[in-house]
């Protein structure tokens, strides 16, 4: 299949069945330019639902959509003129409902039980449009997004602003600094500083090939996959090293900048605005010495007017069109959280060609729903 400049095919769309198909190629692929077993891509798109915690919670093949993730915690529900993707993983998410729904919800609500009130915000939503729904849950924090009804029309101002629209390049580099003599992966220092899937499984696989990664946490906030999800940290961290410092501005953040001056790597998830809290400039940090890689994964890019929208695997891939259509047209969940073992292993992939062919001084912004948009869109990323 070939692309046009905007990454809209130059054919027609694909069957039903292969969004999953196009996942594992584009894994496949990033597991290629990465020296692995492309073969591999299969068993890293379905690592979560393999692991005891989780085998139960994967109704059947993960390939086939749902309404409901294979981790229960996203939704498509409809609202008057779509579907949203709500995404509420966080015990803190639904002390936010009432703020959302101006503090009523119809039906069977019960916000002082430990379970979404499902039922309840299905029937509020159906009134409301799609775009304020999403505005007023990102607004406090909730990772809502409208699902996009075709991957090949749909641009948006981010999408612009970023100039991601040509589906063959879901990332931005950003050149910072100077390069350094090519380099292998083993022996680097990557710190990270990421948390739940995307970026720790990059920083596992640059483990795999060599690399020496130091896993950060906040001594306040550890990874919250850590309690969560247990088996898969295990699984993403074996072999790494582990440091827990504070992750403040002033004297009390000098651990963890001098972490981030003896990286060869870094690898974060932030989104832009608590960088900004830390005092923390990622140009000026890959400006200090020649050679840096500065990886961010985010939901939807560092730049652009949605740079602080929240986002995980589940909502973003949606977002993108990156959903299964049923014999009605109705749209399902690729696989589990897809967006994010997609981002990861390109963002593995994306290290290697920086510090092997490049030789580094280059900052990588990558978006959850731009690699997801990519899959969707069936594209070969140009290298």
């Amino acid at each position: 299949m070939t692309f046009a400049a905007s990454g809209r095919p130059e054919t027609g769309r694909s069957e039903r069945g292969e969004p999953w198909s196009a996942a594992i190629r584009f894994v496949a692929a990033a597991l290629t330019r990465l020296g692995r077993d492309p073969l591999a891509a299969e068993e890293i798109l379905t690592e979560r639902g393999r692991l005891p915690m989780h085998g139960a919670d994967v109704h059947g093949d993960v390939r086939i959509g749902h309404a409901v993730s294979a981790n229960r915690s996203c939704r498509l529900l409809r609202c008057a003129d779509g579907l949203v993707a709500v995404n509420l993983p966080r015990p803190d998410d639904l002390d936010l409902l009432p703020a959302w729904f101006s503090g009523e919800l119809p039906g069977d609500a019960n916000l002082e039980g430990a379970a979404v009130p499902w039922n309840s915000l299905a029937m509020a939503l159906l009134s409301r449009r799609s775009d304020e729904v999403v505005r007023l849950g990102q607004e406090l924090g909730l990772a809502v997004a409208v699902v996009a009804e075709d991957s090949y029309s749909h641009l948006d101002p981010q999408l612009m602003a970023r100039n991601t629209t040509d589906a063959t390049r879901p990332f931005v580099h950003s050149a910072a600094g100077a390069a350094s003599a090519p380099r292998a992966l083993r022996g680097l220092v990557v710190v990270d500083l990421s948390s739940l899937w995307a970026g720790p499984l990059c920083s596992r696989l640059l483990a795999e090939a060599g690399a020496r990664v130091i896993k950060v946490e906040s001594t306040n906030r550890p990874d919250g996959a850590r309690v969560g999800d247990p088996e898969l940290f295990a699984r993403l961290h074996a072999g790494k090293e582990f440091v827990a410092v504070p992750f403040e501005a002033g004297e009390r953040g000098e651990q963890l900048r001098e972490l981030l001056e003896s990286a060869d790597v870094i690898i974060e998830g932030s989104r832009p605005r608590a960088l900004e809290r830390l005092g923390i400039d990622p140009m000026a940090v890959l400006e200090a010495r020649p050679g840096k890689v500065w990886l961010s994964i985010t939901a939807y890019g560092r730049t652009g007017p949605w740079r602080n929208r929240v986002g995980f695997g589940d909502d973003t891939a949606a977002a993108a069109g990156l959903v299964e259509r049923s014999s009605s047209g109705e749209p399902g969940f690729v696989g589990d959280a897809i967006a994010d073992p997609l981002t990861g292993v390109l963002a593995a992939a994306l290290i290697a060609d920086a510090v092997g062919r490049g030789g580094g001084g280059v900052l990588i912004d990558l978006a959850l729903r731009e690699v997801a948009r990519s899959v969707a869109l069936g594209a070969e990323v140009a290298w």
